[in-house]
């Protein structure tokens, strides 16, 4: 493990910054067990179907991590073995170019399973790994990736797979403590909502055949040299000579195959997993709850490694991931978000910090939702307590690990304007961009636009988001016409309220002079002066101003936020829609 001076993200955050105290340990861990040699963290991602957002806790964790350690000088390896050596298992639902037709496939290894129709990749496995590909390059994350098909398959294991079989009496005795267990009963505070119960199912590798049957126990499962699948048993096998001997429920196929020289099977899950740990000197790894369990692979594990000459990982449990606003809509296209879903309506930054804000036993929720707007909110005043430092040790941590990586500093928008406006603006313009760099201008006349590229990556997202997550009957349609019937139906009150604001139009025409003036028409109304503290009954009485103002320029009573609003309709329409 080699250092160089490389300054870490906050020192002075080691107490209350998760990703620093683990820094710690795994340094310490490897310079115990692994001294001059490269710190080894590892995530494992199984492509058997789209890779979601609670599938990104199992890379974010460690690469936070691993990033925090390269700050700090020290070489570091973050491996991500794709599991694409795993048995196709189920035929997902919902995913294009896909039919039931695929069931076919179902125990042959992903790598041997066709990718969906009309998909330029060689494979399933290929297809939804380069979709995870593109998001961890858009995210920063830098890694080691490892195809489990190669490895088994080019014979790199051979030695430990040769090792497990020779120690499968050690292996099977460790496994039988935990087959008479009975796990307890999972407890949980609240229900899981949609999203968060397909990351709790996970990839399934948990609930995997552990090697155990009826002619012994052997931790080799082959795929069959007739149909390709996994539906085989092994039979028979002989340590001296390597021969093996298996035959398949599926086809009836049988073999004799020499383990010295057969490269199509693998190693069952639960003993796989530490075989890697030993076998790449993997000093961190975190695991779902569905691999923490008593029981369960990270625990088992933990045992097994050792009969390789490993010991196991630093290794937290990571809580789930949770969705708000798009799990009951994806659950008809198959699946939770992926992380390129997110990429669509958030920038990257934004996304880092949410994974890196929270502990890994800490769940969170990822909004698709109108909560999105706070979420960005939050982040801009963060950013801004960043800027003026009276930010929080911890807090400054979490921006810092979002906005950079040890290589250098993530894309961000020149001029981030708040997210809520830009995506008002998107609604009303419909992606018009003549009108939106209009629009966008007036918000500050005093610094307007020179062009839309000052207010992009994040004016791309707000669009997206508009135009994929708010639903058509939610959208913002601007009047054609006045409301002739609501106009001549006012009182006095109304009128003179309509009066105020159309007289200080012009002299108010940007952002923060229209709000300014569509809270100070209420106050005059009721004979206060315009920047007069409100009261309840003052507070009433600007719905109550703002509701009109709504159903006559966009048919409901709510809306975008009303300066936004005005601006965008611009200064004559709003006059003539008012009635003036």
């Amino acid at each position: 493990m080699r250092k160089k001076d490389v300054p870490t993200v906050a020192q002075s955050s080691t107490e209350t910054d998760w990703v620093s105290r683990f820094a710690d340990e795994v340094i310490a861990e490897s310079e115990r067990r692994a001294p001059g040699k490269p710190v080894v963290v590892a995530s494992g991602l199984s492509p058997s179907g789209p890779i979601h957002l609670g599938n990104l806790r199992e890379v974010m964790t460690p690469h936070l991590v691993a990033d925090e350690v390269r700050r700090r000088g020290y070489e570091v390896r973050h491996l991500i073995s794709w599991d694409d050596y795993d048995r196709y298992r189920k035929v997902p639902a919902g995913v294009e170019g896909v039919d039931e037709s695929w069931a076919e496939y179902i125990g042959r290894p992903l790598t041997s399973v066709p990718a969906p129709q009309g998909s330029p990749h060689a494979n399933w496995a290929e297809h939804f790994r380069a979709a995870m590909v593109a998001s961890l390059a858009e995210l920063g994350v830098e890694y080691d990736g490892i195809s489990q098909t190669e490895q088994y398959t080019s014979g790199v294991y051979r030695e430990q797979v040769l090792h497990a079989m020779r120690h499968r009496a050690d292996i099977d005795a460790v496994l039988a403590q935990y087959r008479t267990r009975k796990a307890p009963a999972k407890t949980s505070q609240k229900p899981l909502d949609e999203a968060e119960v397909e990351a709790a199912e996970g990839s399934g590798a948990a609930g995997e055949d552990d090697g155990a049957g009826s002619s012994g126990y052997f931790p080799y499962k082959p795929y069959c040299g007739g149909c390709g699948k996994d539906l085989t048993t092994v039979t028979a096998y002989d340590d001296e000579t390597t021969e093996l001997t298996y035959t398949c429920s599926a086809c009836g196929f049988a073999e004799t195959v020499r383990l010295t020289e057969f490269n199509r099977g693998k190693l069952v899950w639960k003993v796989d997993w530490p075989m890697r740990w030993a076998y790449e000197g993997v000093i961190f790894e975190p695991s779902g709850v569905d691999h923490s369990s008593p029981g369960s692979s990270f625990q088992v594990g933990g045992e097994i490694v050792g009969i390789f000459g490993g010991e196991r990982p630093i290794g937290p449990m990571y809580a789930f991931v949770g969705i708000s606003g798009m799990a009951k809509m994806s659950s008809s296209k198959g699946g939770v978000p992926t992380p390129g879903d997110a990429l669509k309506i958030m920038e990257a930054p934004l996304l880092r910090w949410l994974y890196a804000r929270r502990r890994p036993n800490q769940s969170f929720k990822i909004a698709f939702d109108q909560e999105i707007q706070r979420l960005y909110d939050e982040w801009d005043k963060l950013s801004a307590k960043v800027a003026d430092g009276s930010v929080l040790p911890a807090d400054a941590a979490a921006h810092s690990r979002a906005v950079r990586t040890a290589a250098g500093e993530l894309p961000v928008t020149p001029r981030p304007l708040p997210y809520r406006t830009l995506a008002s603006v998107a609604d009303i313009t419909a992606g018009h961009d003549e009108q939106t760099i209009r629009i966008l201008s007036e918000l500050d006349p005093a610094n307007p636009l020179a062009t839309l590229d000052e207010v992009r990556p994040r004016l791309d997202r707000a669009e997206y988001w508009i135009t994929s997550q708010v639903p058509a009957d939610a959208r913002t349609i601007v009047r054609a016409e006045p409301d002739r019937e609501l106009l001549d139906t006012l009182d006095d009150e109304g009128r003179e309220s309509l009066r105020l604001l159309l007289e200080g139009l012009d002299s108010h025409w940007s952002l923060d002079g229209l709000t300014t003036l569509v809270y100070g028409v209420p106050k005059v109304m009721a004979g206060l002066e315009p920047d007069a503290r409100p009261t309840p009954e003052l507070k009433v009485a600007q719905r109550t101003f703002f509701a009109l103002l709504y159903r006559l320029l966009v048919t409901r009573e709510t809306g975008p936020r009303l300066p936004t609003l005005l601006l965008a309709v611009g200064a004559d329409r709003v006059r003539t829609l008012l009635g003036a």
